[in-house]
């Protein structure tokens, strides 16, 4: 099952140049992606891992990237981010970047996604899903430092 794990402002936006806008100020929405990918194998884009120290403990840590050179300790290199999804066997989260998220959004199962109320002037966006996902799931609305947010699920709709 190919699952993608992101929080996203109302207009679909993700983060902007210098990361998330609403960064560390969640931390109940920190703290489920932690509890849902523990364990877990987790692929990430290039951009993401760059901002990573190390890898993400009790993970998988998979980079999407076709850029030579090697990676840091504890990281694994995807060449083909949408053969190896493809390909995969088992259960894997993808949790961005877009660039990421925009490839390989066609192959997803499920959509996991924190929605977070307002307009952060994000640059970077969660590619359209609406369409082709149906929403099964959603949280109570939360708040913290100011901040709303509801935690949805989203599943792929059987094709026609």
């Amino acid at each position: 099952m190919i699952r993608f794990i992101a929080a996203i402002d109302s207009r679909s936006g993700l983060a902007e140049d210098h990361g998330i806008p609403w960064g560390r100020k969640l931390t109940s929405d920190i703290a489920q992606f932690r509890s849902r990918t523990r364990g877990g194998v987790l692929m990430m884009g290039y951009g993401w891992y760059q901002e990573q120290q190390k890898p993400l403990s009790e993970r998988r840590n998979l980079v999407a990237t076709t850029k030579p050179g090697p990676l840091r300790e504890g990281f694994e290199r995807v060449g083909d981010a949408r053969e190896f999804l493809k390909s995969f066997k088992g259960d894997i989260w993808v949790g961005g970047g877009a660039g990421l998220f925009a490839a390989t959004i066609d192959l997803a199962d499920e959509l996991y996604l924190t929605k977070v109320d307002g307009d952060f002037k994000c640059t970077k966006f969660f590619p359209d899903y609406q369409g082709s996902f149906e929403l099964i799931s959603a949280s109570e609305t939360h708040r913290e430092n100011g901040i709303s947010f509801v935690f949805e699920i989203w599943k792929k709709r059987a094709q026609q």
